[in-house]
């Protein structure tokens, strides 16, 4: 099988899904780092015309949207399954991980976590107070209807890791290294469970944001 190349920014929780479904299927791959001051340059934008990361290439096959590329995975490498085979269980699957991408990202990880990590961390910016207050109240109806959906099962689909514990997990690690995390994540005994149950895999473990970047110095 062709080799697979991850074209991402070291901590990207998005570029990080990818990695982790194909560390969990066991595949080998190679990540292609992106310089974020290079997502509009015309070499990138003819890869993704969004100026987004990540994107897949595989032979002769390229692709972006993270959802679009972790199902593609799931289908060219079937073992082990990261799709419910119940209807049901499936379609909890697809709505959490619209829930990540509309609500958990837009407007409240791209605020909050970008003034509170990426912002401080790759430009030296000083946090925009006023901007984290504002999403704060969609980021706690956020994690309440994330905890309610996973209510005492394992993970986010059932009892076994899919797909959507591979896309939220990424985003979610990081709400837990900052302050709100005390208002928005720790009430929910069972979403702090499965954060630490989810961290424990070797998947997520090997694709860290300084694991990545190590990755990436390396290509």
């Amino acid at each position: 099988m062709s080799e697979f190349i991850v074209h991402g920014v070291p901590g990207s929780p998005f570029a990080r899904s990818v990695l982790a479904t194909l560390e969990e299927k066991g595949a080998p791959y190679r990540v292609a780092p992106v310089v974020p001051g290079t997502l509009k340059t015309p070499e990138y934008l003819a890869k993704h015309p969004f100026g987004r990361v990540p994107v897949l290439d595989h032979g002769d096959f390229s692709l972006y949207e993270t959802q679009a590329i972790l199902r593609y995975l799931d289908r060219i490498l079937p073992e082990p399954k990261l799709t419910p085979s119940d209807p049901r269980r499936a379609a909890r699957m697809d709505q959490v991980m619209n829930i990540n991408d509309w609500y958990l990202f837009q407007g409240v990880g791209s605020v909050i976590i970008f003034h509170r990590v990426v912002g401080p961390r790759l430009m030296g910016l000083q946090p925009n107070e006023e901007a984290i207050k504002e999403a704060m109240p969609k980021a706690i109806t956020v994690f309440a209807e994330l905890a309610r959906l996973l209510g005492d099962q394992r993970y986010l689909a059932g009892d076994d890791v899919s797909l959507a514990d591979l896309l939220v997990a990424p985003g979610v690690e990081f709400f837990a290294s900052i302050p709100e995390w005390s208002v928005l994540g720790a009430p929910h005994a069972n979403l702090v469970a499965w954060l630490g149950r989810i961290q424990a895999r070797s998947s997520m473990k090997a694709t860290t944001w300084e694991r990545v970047a190590e990755l990436a110095r390396a290509a």
